[in-house]
């Protein structure tokens, strides 16, 4: 893979891609303008890591780029703050509950029972999306009730009120 591609917009891309995606959820995914997704998509098919599909976009999960790349982000990326960020792009209907929903309203000011070793992050997932979570946390090695570490606590719920 060429250096140049190496850039947080590919990073994201990469990250938030499906199997089988279209530029424009992509875009809305991870918050960049159609335009220039597509460009970097663009450059991504040239290198093999999409493969163009009527309407859409296959991912080549076998595409040795991109294991590298996914490799580099499940060794190096997953810190706390990463757990909190990553999760708009997957495309799915959450809210934080229990700690994280404090710990957000007071703006980082109340965190209790927590630590560096075990941080668990507490989340309500609607129900219809949680495979599509589980996917993702497979993909970049982001740990689900582990006990150790930073992890994710999940709820599943039926449905989210409006």
């Amino acid at each position: 893979m060429k250096i140049e591609l190496l850039n947080q917009h590919v990073l994201k891309i990469l990250m938030s891609a499906r199997d089988e995606d279209s530029i424009s959820s992509i875009s809305k995914r991870i918050g960049l303008s159609y335009g220039w997704t597509h460009k970097w998509v663009e450059e991504l098919i040239k290198e093999g890591i999409f493969k163009e599909k009527w309407r859409g976009i296959v991912l080549q999960k076998n595409n040795s780029s991109y294991k590298n790349i996914l490799r580099f982000v499940k060794e190096n990326v997953s810190n706390i703050q990463f757990y909190y960020s990553i999760l708009s792009s997957f495309g799915i209907e959450y809210y934080f509950t229990k700690t994280d929903a404090v710990y957000l309203w007071t703006e980082g000011r109340y965190n209790i029972a927590r630590y560096r070793d075990f941080y668990p992050i507490f989340i309500k997932i609607k129900e219809t999306d949680y495979d599509i979570f589980l996917k993702y946390c497979k993909k970049l090695g982001l740990r689900i009730n582990s006990g150790k570490g930073v992890f994710y606590s999940p709820e599943i719920a039926m449905f989210f009120g409006h």
